[in-house]
């Protein structure tokens, strides 16, 4: 199946190296960070509804950090004292992000990190879903984010992962959720209703997607995408214009100190 949904989509030479060769692409520090914000948050949906407290959080924040400290791609960040400090912090600061969006003792939910998989207008999909609610309206689909809300023009592209998954659970409950939404930890919720032109328009983007990749492949034809991400590309130092382009960048003091691309090629 292609992968999970959600934009921006990779640039085509950098799927090319992910998903045919098959690269390693270990995750960076925002997306641990995410990965332990949402098992944090997994667990806390799970107990019963009374007793999902900020307390409960910070006491279930503890329990997981030993799995992502000793984790092999937490130790390949090769974090200092300090960093590591500031990490949980940030981490923390999503996690309690989530009581100023609502009060999840006051959240019907259904399930936790649902796998779902469905045949969307002739393409294989799976996904997991962070949240399964419901209301009286019907099905909420929730995800949870830890960066940072897009930008007004990009919002509605946004919203396309989650309506990806509303259609899956159409299809393999026969219930048509009647809410998708993103929650942005700490910043604030976008959401949309579920519909058949919104579901539609969707999942004929999803299709157009699919037939691109297949004729990428079929003629191996992945053009590179340059511009500012190529410093965190993780597959830089074996794309030629990805490296000019952080050279040119890093040169003309247009590319952030921090960026991966820099140490990978030695700038």
């Amino acid at each position: 199946p292609p992968p999970p949904p959600g934009p921006p989509p990779p640039p085509p030479r950098r799927w090319r190296f992910r998903y045919v060769q098959k690269l390693p692409d270990p995750p960076g520090e925002p997306a641990l960070l995410g990965t332990f914000a949402h098992r944090v948050l997994e667990l806390l949906c799970g107990d019963p509804a009374p007793e999902r407290t900020i307390d409960r959080a910070r006491e279930l924040a503890r329990q997981v950090w030993p799995e992502t400290a000793e984790s092999r791609d937490f130790q390949a960040l090769q974090l200092d004292e300090a960093s590591q400090r500031d990490f949980r912090w940030r981490a923390w600061t999503a996690i309690q992000g989530l009581w100023s969006l609502e009060d999840p003792a006051d959240v019907e939910v259904r399930a936790t990190e649902q796998k779902v998989s469905a045949n969307l207008d002739g393409v294989p999909f799976f996904g997991i879903v962070d949240r399964l609610d419901a209301d009286a309206s019907g099905l909420v689909i929730t995800d949870y984010k830890s960066g940072k809300v897009p930008r007004e023009r990009d919002r509605s592209k946004s919203l396309d992962q989650v309506l990806l998954y509303a259609a899956a659970v159409e299809d393999s409950s026969g219930e048509r959720p009647d809410r998708a939404r993103l929650l942005y930890l700490g910043s604030e919720i976008l959401e949309t209703s579920v519909t058949e032109d919104s579901l539609g328009a969707t999942t004929e983007r999803f299709s157009d997607t699919w037939r691109q990749v297949g004729e990428a492949c079929a003629g191996d034809r992945f053009e590179p995408c340059t511009g500012p991400l190529c410093g965190w590309c993780p597959y830089v130092d074996r794309c030629d214009e990805g490296r000019l382009e952080v050279q040119q960048r890093v040169a003309a003091g247009r590319m952030r100190a921090d960026a991966p691309a820099r140490a990978l090629l030695g700038l």
